[in-house]
């Protein structure tokens, strides 16, 4: 298993590092986790309003295109009077 290594915020980038570069980061930080370990610590985060689950609102996650479709077919029939 590979070591993860903590890196502690020193405050704001320097100019150097431009806001494409940091877009560009390498395959090596993403890590591949199951549905049904991430799920019930997300739900739980969400519940309890804990203020870091807001802290990646933006952030971007992969998803196969089967879960994609339930996922929306889900959004549609969700609504109120559907």
């Amino acid at each position: 298993m590979a070591m993860r290594r903590l890196r502690v915020y020193t405050g704001p980038e320097t100019e150097q590092q431009s806001a494409s570069s940091l877009l560009e980061r390498p395959a090596d930080d993403s890590v591949r986790i199951a549905l049904g370990d991430v799920l019930p610590l997300l739900a739980d985060a969400f519940v309890s309003n804990r203020t870091w689950l807001n802290d990646f609102r933006d952030e971007e996650i992969a998803i196969s295109s089967d879960l994609h479709d339930v996922l929306q077919a889900y959004r549609h029939f969700r609504r109120p009077g559907a």
